[in-house]
């Protein structure tokens, strides 16, 4: 029996002994494996792992969008740089520091109350807690001398606008949080101009210790490490000194008459170049996110209305421009008519009564509506249809501004007679101020329509970007302006000028419902002209919005606002005075 004890124990000794060579034998070539794989990646992949070394200690500088510049150099957009101030509750010591210590050491830098930065410290169940937002880079460089280990400070840009309201629905606004194509959330000229506001250089990291202070080498560019990258500037064709004319006109205007909105545009009718655009409501676009959707929009672009007795200066272009009449043409006005089941009549039929016959120039400083409705009925629907698309309506005029509409021009095949005859006086179609800018300018510029822009571009992208179109010929469109001069000059509009010519019309057009289903009790005032009238130099559009109080008329409320901002604009740019030359 003790034999067979022996004979077990020496069986269990060599199956250990060969379970313990396994063990040795395996970690002898795990060993080997080990040391190979080493070798390895340290000798022969090391260009990967530098690489990825490199990539977490790298740092690629905060990057800024373009600034944006009126045409004189004045800055109306820019970007600034912030600082958002945290804390890492893991990080807190007590034996270094205590939270009261903190909060001590940071209230008067941050400018709160300790009390207050304690009770953020105290919050439990986060990793990250916010202190404060938007600190300045010398409360940054406060903080950092204090080496604070707790207290990390995360780097940020903002779009600032120096100019506050200022031209707001032309500059709109910015948010540097992506919006759902991953890029910011933009307005206006921040939204058209983002590709180039966002254009820049490639990328140049450095490489950082964990502590933030730069590792110096021979690639390492100076100017990376201390320069933000920025995007490419834009200038604008806005002139701030117009601009703010043109404002705060608009202004005055709007509070006299407590209207509910209004514009002013002002553009150079031989380039497209738009000095001034102000639209009220006005909003500040560093406070955007407290405006209204009614501030924010730019309803010169998006809504439509009845353009009013503007529009015959429309009517009379397009029978001169298809032959039916010429400057002696003289046309009979009954003062009141009748066509299909509506009647017609002048503004002042029932004190003044039938005119009789009229010249044109007649017809436009009496703002005639019958004689209107006779030229329009010389035409043919498609005729005057196919003249009315050459001038711009109908379409978008390719403002570089967003949102534009194409206006209601109604096709030819579906205008009854009556439609044709609203149409002649400016209730047919429905236009947005920027096609009777648009327009008008195309007789101010010998007949060719320039689009419109905001945005001052170089010769290259100009040719690309902006379209000419002749729409009559020079001859005609210095026709018509003849006409529209000795109008003014007749008649007894507020606009007319001790020292230049001017070319205008005024109008008056009910506002349509918000249904669509007949009119409110309120009108649209407008004035729309250029000047000087012998060499245009300058077109102005005023429109206002529902004025209240007293006589409600283009001559009444939208002119004196044309001639303010016309005197104080050819002052500004120097025009050279046509009269008496």
């Amino acid at each position: 029996m003790r034999d067979d004890i022996y004979t077990k124990k020496e069986k269990q000794v060599k199956t250990c002994n060969r379970r313990m060579g396994h063990v040795q034998v395996f970690m002898a070539i795990f060993g080997i494996c080990l040391v190979c794989y080493l070798f390895f990646i340290q000798v022969f992949d090391l260009r990967h792992y530098r690489a990825k070394a490199k990539r977490q200690y790298s740092h690629s500088n905060i990057v800024m969008r373009g600034d944006i510049y009126d045409r004189n150099g004045i800055k109306l957009a820019t970007d600034t740089v912030y600082y958002d101030v945290y804390a890492r509750p893991e990080d807190f010591n007590d034996k270094v520091r205590t939270k009261e210590e903190l909060a001590t050491l940071l209230a008067p830098i941050l400018n709160m109350q300790p009390a207050v930065i304690l009770k953020k410290l105290q919050q439990q169940n986060t990793n990250v807690i916010l202190l404060k937002k938007g600190i300045t880079r010398e409360q940054h460089d406060a903080i950092a001398k204090l080496k604070l280990m707790e207290i990390p400070m995360d780097k940020k840009t903002t779009r600032v606008y120096p100019q506050e309201c200022m031209a707001s629905h032309v500059l709109g606004y910015y948010n540097h949080d992506a919006g759902s194509d991953g890029r910011g959330i933009a307005a206006g000229v921040e939204y058209t101009a983002r590709d180039i506001l966002e254009k820049t250089p490639p990328q140049k990291s450095v490489e950082k210790t964990p502590t933030g202070n730069v590792i110096y080498n021979f690639t390492t560019d100076p100017l990376a490490v201390v320069e933000p990258v920025k995007g490419e500037d834009v200038t604008l064709t806005i002139d701030t000194a117009i601009q703010h004319i043109c404002e705060r006109e608009l202004y005055k205007a709007i509070g006299k008459h407590h209207a509910k909105r209004g514009a002013v545009i002002v553009m150079n009718p031989r380039n497209g170049e738009i000095l001034a655009y102000a639209v009220y409501p006005f909003y500040n676009p560093n406070n955007y996110k407290n405006a209204s959707m009614i501030q924010m929009k730019n309803w010169t672009l998006t809504d439509i209305f009845p353009p009013g007795s503007t529009f015959k200066i429309i009517t009379i272009s397009s029978a001169m421009i298809l032959g039916k009449i010429n400057k002696n043409a003289v046309i009979y006005d009954p003062g009141k008519m009748k066509i299909d089941r509506w009647v017609i009549e002048n503004h002042d039929y029932k004190t003044k009564g039938a005119p009789g016959n009229i010249s044109l120039v007649k017809l436009f400083e009496h703002s005639s509506n019958c004689a209107s409705v006779k030229i329009a009925m010389m035409m043919t629907a498609g005729e005057y249809y196919h003249v009315l698309r050459k001038f711009g309506f109908g379409s978008k005029t390719g403002i570089d501004l967003p949102g534009e509409s194409v206006g209601l021009l109604k096709r030819p095949s579906s205008w009854s007679k009556s439609d044709k005859a609203a149409m002649s006086y400016g209730y047919g179609a429905s236009v947005t101020a920027i096609q009777m800018v648009s327009a008008v300018a195309a007789i101010a510029n010998d007949g060719v329509r320039v689009t419109p822009h905001v945005i001052k571009y170089k010769q290259e992208e100009y040719d690309k970007k902006i379209h000419h179109t002749q729409v009559m010929t020079a001859e005609q469109a210095k026709t018509i302006t003849d006409l529209l001069r000795q109008s003014v000059e007749q008649g007894h509009y507020p606009i007319k000028m001790n020292d230049y010519y001017i070319a205008a019309k005024t109008g008056t057009s009910k506002k349509p419902r918000e249904d669509g289903l007949g009119y409110t009790g309120n009108y649209y005032t407008s004035t729309i002209g250029f000047l000087p009238a012998t060499n245009p130099q300058v077109l102005i559009y005023v429109v206002v919005d529902s004025a209240q109080g007293g006589e409600v008329w283009g001559s009444t409320i939208a002119a004196p606002i044309f001639h303010s901002v016309a005197t104080q604009v050819a002052s500004i740019l120097n025009l050279i005075p046509d009269k008496h030359s």
